[in-house]
């Protein structure tokens, strides 16, 4: 066993490690080490989550943002951006053909669209609740007042993911313009987490100025804050934004860290992302191995998927939903895993320091 395996070992065994040993985890990671830690992760979801994988059906229901985000295809400043917002009843219709087809957990996902106000989120929350009670809401729609946020919870949301992108200020801004705050996106993750939101956060692997440093102190993160949900993928850069010319992060080190937050948080739904699934063929398939419990397939109008542009030739843009589902479905039953489209909550009564 090398070094690094000792401390991957270390981490599956619950051992806290200090801000070195993932430095140099991450910056010295060898093929071995990556099987090693996904040998791990793997029989530690296993143990946890048996051979589940969660489908959420995700929503993309605004292309519209406010913000301007260096790495983001939706920012304002693209002015080649395909712009749309779907009314609430174009959402419950992407609801209700979900639920057919036995979904019932709806990710609805946009930009900072201040078209959307409390009001209209919160009558959005309230149809879809009303209709499909025995569902779970997941909002993943940025920054907002406490206040906002506790008038979602009391509507009837369940989740909210809101990647932290980055822990180090200095990163965030290098990735950010001037207006936006990194003391706000940490502010926003607590005020989700105390407001009783299952609560997701995480960060692209491979960003611009991103450096092992970074990283560990993104693990520390999260190590304390405890989210119940991390979401990780790989950054893709986008023709029309700042980061235009900048190379994709790496597969294998997504994968890696995967597996390492798997260790570290063995009860934690963690999604296999689209972006995984565009950077490496068969990708999302490959995070479930490396120890990711969740997937999301795209159940937004083909029309919207065209134009929610995060990143370059984003996967599932094309095609039917329910051809993309069925593939789906197939491809985990063929790595020996098996879809489940329940609720999947966060077991609160099993979550342990």
């Amino acid at each position: 066993m090398t070094g690094n395996q000792a401390l991957i070992a270390a981490l599956a065994r619950g051992e806290r490690l200090p801000k070195e040993d993932f430095i140099r985890l991450i910056a010295a990671r060898s093929p071995g080490d990556c099987e090693f830690a996904a040998s791990l992760a793997r029989e530690t979801a296993l143990r946890e989550f048996g051979r589940k994988i969660y489908l959420r059906g995700l929503i993309e229901f605004t292309s519209f943002c406010k913000n301007d985000c260096y790495y983001c295809g939706l920012r304002r400043s693209n002015r080649s951006a395909g712009r749309y917002r779907l009314s609430e009843e174009e959402i419950l219709l992407c609801c209700r053909w979900g639920y057919a087809h036995g979904l019932r957990t709806f990710v609805l996902q946009g930009g900072e669209d201040p078209y959307f106000t409390d009001e209209r989120v919160v009558s959005m929350i309230r149809a879809v609740k009303a209709e499909f009670p025995d569902c779970a809401i997941t909002l993943s729609i940025g920054e907002r007042p406490y206040e906002s946020y506790a008038r979602f919870r009391e509507a009837g949301a369940d989740r909210y993911l809101l990647r932290h992108e980055t822990a180090s200020p200095a990163h965030y801004g290098k990735l950010h313009p001037p207006e936006m705050s990194f003391e706000n996106r940490i502010r926003s993750l607590h005020d989700l987490i105390a407001l009783g939101f299952q609560t997701g956060c995480g960060m692209m692997i491979g960003a611009p100025f991103q450096t092992p440093e970074n990283l560990a102190e993104d693990l520390l993160f999260m190590q304390e804050l405890k989210p119940q949900m991390i979401g990780m993928g790989p950054f893709l850069p986008h023709r029309d934004t700042p980061f235009r010319d900048e190379p994709p992060g790496m597969a294998e080190e997504t994968l890696f860290l995967l597996s390492i937050v798997r260790l570290m948080h063995p009860k934690v739904l963690l999604p296999a992302t689209t972006a995984l699934g565009t950077l490496l063929p068969g990708g999302r398939e490959r995070g479930i191995l490396a120890g990711a419990n969740v997937v999301m397939p795209n159940i937004s109008p083909e029309e919207a998927r065209a134009r929610y542009l995060l990143y370059d030739n984003k996967l599932g843009t094309a095609g039917a939903a329910a051809d993309s589902l069925l593939q789906l479905r197939e491809s985990i039953r063929a790595i020996g895993y098996e879809p489940d489209t329940g609720r999947g909550d966060y077991r609160w009564e099993d979550h342990h320091d």
